[in-house]
């Protein structure tokens, strides 16, 4: 039933599917409502779940949150044109190459990215994403993740716009270990040894797996790779107790306990580079000369392109015009402003989500839909239609611009 429902939906698509927004509670973390989801629906799940947070895009990975976990939490659903919802995780392993192109199917034989919106009040505490060789130990994959800090969900900037990147140059290992020691008593004071960096609109960051990094409070777009490996290695954020299971968490049984093994986890070079800030920030870059770019009707700008892991493009349409826009990969899409159609699907931003409801903002291209070329009209004589895409590993046309 679910195969030809999703070879149905895929064909009246024309390699396009739409999805459902995908909402994720965090227990540890208080909302920061601008993620448009109804003002009575974030606490959906109900208390004891924590507060709506998170809107995961473009997602075949579950979400890690504990035993209280609902099935298929974090994983995306397509929306068949008669309005049933099948797993993302289904279409990918019906479809395979078709849907993602022979080079990411063959070499992952998955979708190994997805996006979220994260949307906290306050700032999270100094955590870590393993590097491949600790996750592994676990079960998972090390994860790489970018931000990007979208200025149409950031209308207010929350408790503390700034974020706290690896450690000042100079800080040793010793003092390091001896605030995870501390986890326990309290502060442990481990951001007294890094810097903050104030946040700002339209722009983002990069952050590879092993640097730590206290996450500040604007709502943030996030591409990453498949994965929800971390640890938390600040006790006390935002007068908030952080658990010390979650110090702990995806770390080995038998390593549980070991101060030195959660210092292993660290990348040290990344965290002391004295030119952390030059390395890892990005402005957005013009994927194309920005005069041929207006001729044809858009805006085509890299957002995020500092890691080989995964990359994501800042696409508008301008007002009243009609674009072709053409891909080299697979790609997650979520429209940020403005309306119109692509290939003759609804585009379009609503104001207002409530939980369960289902929108026109959210869909998966495939690599031959990509290729092919998507016709995208900006029906709006006066506002800018606004869509940001996150592609996989290795996109073709970011290996061309960036790769070193």
């Amino acid at each position: 039933m679910s195969a030809s429902a999703i070879r149905n939906a895929f064909s009246a698509g024309n390699g396009i599917f739409r999805l459902a927004p995908n909402w994720v509670p965090r227990s540890f973390c208080i909302p920061g409502r601008r993620i448009k989801l109804h003002p009575d629906d974030y606490y959906a799940l109900g208390g004891q779940r924590g507060g709506i947070d998170e809107r995961w895009l473009g997602c075949t990975t579950p979400a890690d949150n504990g035993p209280l976990t609902g099935r298929n939490e974090g994983i995306s659903h397509l929306v068949t044109p008669g309005g049933e919802l099948i797993p993302l995780t289904e279409a990918v392993a019906e479809l395979g190459a078709e849907l993602l192109g022979e080079r990411l199917w063959k070499e992952y034989g998955c979708w190994p990215v997805y996006s979220k919106f994260f949307d906290n009040l306050g700032p999270l505490p100094h955590h870590v994403h393993h590097r491949d060789e600790h996750a592994k130990l676990v079960g998972q994959r090390g994860k790489p993740e970018c931000y990007y800090f979208p200025p149409q969900l950031n209308n207010h900037g929350g408790h503390f716009p700034f974020t706290f990147f690896g450690f000042e140059p100079g800080t040793t290992r010793e003092q390091v270990r001896e605030c995870l020691v501390n986890f326990t008593r309290g502060d442990n004071k481990i951001t007294n040894l890094s810097k903050a960096y104030r946040l700002e609109p339209g722009t983002g960051w990069d952050v590879p797996p092993g640097v730590l990094h206290a996450p500040g409070s604007f709502c943030t777009y996030e591409p990453q790779v498949a994965s929800d490996v971390y640890a938390m290695y600040q006790s006390l954020v935002d007068d908030q107790i952080v658990p010390e299971s979650l110090l702990w968490k995806d770390c080995p049984a038998d390593r549980v306990g070991d101060f030195d093994y959660l210092v292993e986890v660290i990348d040290w070079e990344l965290n002391v580079d004295p030119d952390f800030g030059r390395h890892r920030f990005m402005r957005p870059v013009d994927a194309h000369p920005e005069a041929e770019m207006r001729d044809g009707g858009y805006l085509d700008r890299w957002i995020c392109y500092k890691s080989p892991a995964v990359s994501a493009k800042e696409l508008t349409v301008l007002p009243g015009r009609t674009a072709v826009i053409r891909d080299k990969a697979a790609y997650g899409l979520i429209v940020m402003q403005g309306h119109g159609s692509m290939n003759g699907l609804a585009l379009e931003t609503p104001a207002l989500i409530r939980f369960g409801q289902l929108t026109s903002d959210e869909y998966f291209v495939s690599e031959s839909a990509a290729k092919q070329g998507v016709t995208i009209v900006n029906a709006s004589p006066t506002d800018p239609l606004v869509m940001l895409k996150h592609f996989g590993p290795a996109n073709p046309e970011w290996s061309a611009r960036f790769r070193q």
